[in-house]
This record gives structure tokens, sequence and C-alpha cells, in this order.
């Protein structure tokens, strides 16, 4: 059986995110909402029906039987029993929308489903950037059930202090924590495996460090916050989500913020989380093209991947930037900082394409991961249409 996500429904509201990758490929909590769907319905082979220039590097569906799936919900037990229990042809349908489906792939058409089941229950659904920050605490508590449900945490070393009851802090092998505060009395913490939380720490759950990641010495953590794998981050951060590979590695304050990966937020860098008039933030949407209400008192940073800052960088609230973009020019820079943007204002060149590549290849080097000509077609794609 193989899992298959669809991206019909919500690709274009999530960009500048998915500029570079499906739905089901963001992360949010502890997971990506691919890897906690496998996790989930204990099915390992996965692929997507998404755009086409991100199918070289994310696997189509093959021709045979699956089980196509919205991937970005929380589900609850009594939904997750009626999709593994859905027989072929049939479907589950939320808000007049298509949610589950057991379907072949063969000659793939809606019309092979012969029976909808409408759902009734409410369901939490992850419609756009700012949901990821403003839904992370529910995500975090789902994704700590779901890993560490009969399994024991590492100790807390005695050199830190500790704030709230012990099942709510897991951490996992190989995982180093020391001379830190860690405060669970308002959320969960998950230290993920080989991660470090550097001596002088401060930090109030809900939060994740996922693998191989740190917090530099001193940082701040606020919840409810996720720093996805290989990340470095220090200073002052507040309900932020990070995908991965990205660093913001010194002073300067980000909140209420997705920032995607092989990013680099330069020192001292600062991200606007409220308006001086406490008005509600509005936000670039790439599907309508216009700024759209959030309906958000705090919201501040979407970023997409590889894209960087240059310290002592100012950003508004609210502010997008597209993939690739270099934000380094004095003053606040716009709202909106278009893909492979060369400074960051209205106006200035794009990013030279074969630079761009270059970037990313000594960037992801430093990780140990391959700069593919899979992803120099993928960033082509994106400079050429957008």
């Amino acid at each position: 059986m193989q899992l298959v996500f669809s991206d019909a429904q919500f690709w274009d509201d999530f960009l500048p995110l998915t500029f570079t990758r499906p739905v089901a490929e963001m992360r949010c909590g502890i997971l990506t909402f691919s890897e906690r769907w496998q996790k989930l319905l204990n099915i390992s082979e996965v692929s997507y029906l998404t755009e086409d220039y991100l199918q070289e590097k994310f696997k189509k569906p093959e021709d045979k039987e699956s089980l196509l799936i919205v991937p970005n919900f929380l589900p609850s037990e009594s939904i997750l029993l009626q999709i593994k229990d859905l027989k072929l042809g049939e479907a589950l349908v939320y808000d007049n929308e298509l949610l589950a489906a057991k379907i072949n792939m063969k000659d793939f058409s809606l019309k092979q489903i012969e029976k909808m089941t409408d759902v009734h229950e409410k369901l939490l659904f992850f419609k756009q950037p700012t949901d990821l920050f403003s839904f992370n605490d529910k995500a975090i508590d789902f994704d700590f059930e779901l890993i560490t449900k009969g399994r024991n945490s590492a100790e807390l070393s005695e050199t830190n202090g500790f704030l709230g009851e012990a099942q709510n802090l897991f951490i996992e092998e190989g995982a180093s924590v020391e001379f830190s505060t860690i405060n669970t009395k308002s959320g969960k913490i998950y230290i993920g495996k080989n991660a470090e939380v550097m001596e002088g720490c401060n930090l109030r759950g809900p939060i994740a460090l996922c693998e191989e990641s740190k917090f530099n010495m001193g940082a701040k953590i606020y919840g409810s916050t996720t720093i996805g794998p290989y990340c470095k981050v220090g200073g002052e951060v507040n309900n932020i989500v990070i995908f991965g590979y990205t660093n913001k590695g010194h002073d300067g304050f980000v909140g209420n913020s997705v920032i995607g990966e092989w990013c680099n937020i330069g020192a001292d860098t600062n991200s606007s989380n409220l308006k001086n008039n406490y008005a509600s933030v509005k936000v670039w949407n790439y599907r309508t093209k216009r700024f759209v209400d959030t309906g958000l008192q705090f919201a501040g940073l979407i970023m997409g991947d590889h894209s960087k800052t240059a310290i002592n960088t100012q950003l508004n609230t609210g502010t997008v930037v597209g993939v690739a973009a270099n934000i380094f020019k004095s003053g606040f820079p716009p709202n909106l900082i278009e893909s492979f943007s060369w400074g960051g204002m209205k106006g200035d060149e794009k990013f030279k394409l074969e630079k761009a590549y270059e970037v990313a290849e000594l960037a992801m080097a430093r990780r140990k991961v391959s700069f593919t000509e899979v992803d120099r077609n993928m960033l082509k794609y994106i400079y050429q249409n957008n």
C-alpha cells in the first residue's frame, strides 16, 4: 500500500514555503506532516500529487491501490480509524472537500469513488502559513504523545534547573542539556537525538528541538517553538517554526514566524511581530496576489528556503520573503520581498541564478548534503516563473 499526499487544495496558500516542497513536507509540531501520517498509519511508502516541477524531486504515485490523503490536519482517534477502515472506492469528505480516499492510482480519477462519507467532527486544519505557528502548541502535544508513548526519556542532568512535571520532558539518546533552565509548566519539551542545549539557555515549553540541532549559549526560547533538524538557534525566539537546516545563531528577536530550510538569519536581525497600533496583521497571499488579513495581532516573518539576512537587518511586522532572497540594505525592507531579490528592496535586481546555485551548494555542503541537478532545476523553475 502506498500513501499518496495530495496538494490539490492547499499548495498555493502555503507559498512561499511550498515553492520548494509539497504541503506534506512542511514541519509543524515535532514532525513533518508526511512523517506524522507514516507513523499514524504504519505506511512507509509515500508519494506525492504536486506541482509538475516538484515531481522530479518528490516521487510520483505508482499505478496501484493507494490511500490518498490531504495531509495538513491533525486527526482524532475516530477519524484515524475511519481512514484506516476505508475500502477501495470509498472516501471521506470534510467541508465539501476530499479528505481521504482508497483509490487505484492507475487511470487516476475521482470518478472511481463510489461512496463518500461526510465528516462532521471538527478537525484542526492548517490552511495558511501563519497556522503553522498559531497551532504549533497543539501539534507539539500531538507529536509528543505519538513519539514518546511507551518509551523512557534519558535523564536530565543535575546541572539544570527544572520546573514542571517530569513526564512533560522527553530527551532522546545522545542529546546534551547542561546548566540551563527547563520549564514544562506551560507545555511539553522534546529534545531530539544528538541535539544540544548549551549552557545558560532558558526554555519555556512547548518546545521541540529536533535531531542534531542546537540552542546556543544563553538562548531565550519561548513556546510554542519548533526547531527542525540540523539548526543552530540563539538570541530570543517566541512561537516560531523552523523547518530544518537553518541558522539563527546570534542575538536578535524573531517571533510568531515560519522559516524554511537553508536560511541564515544574520547577527542582530530583528523581526517585528506586533504593529505599533496593535492592529490585525496582513500578509501577502501568492494565490490571490494581495495582502490578506490574518486576524492575528502577532505575526512576524514567513521566509522561503535559501533566503538570508545580513547583520542588523530590521524586518516589518508580517514580512513575507520568497526563495533565495538576500536581504542586506539599510532601512526596513517592504512587507513582500521577492524570490531571488538581491538587496531586499522593491525593484532591486535579481540574484544571479548561477550565484544562487553556488551559495546553495556551499551552504548544503556544510551539512554534508549534496546540491543535486534536481535542486538546480527546481530553483531554475522558481527563478523563471516568479
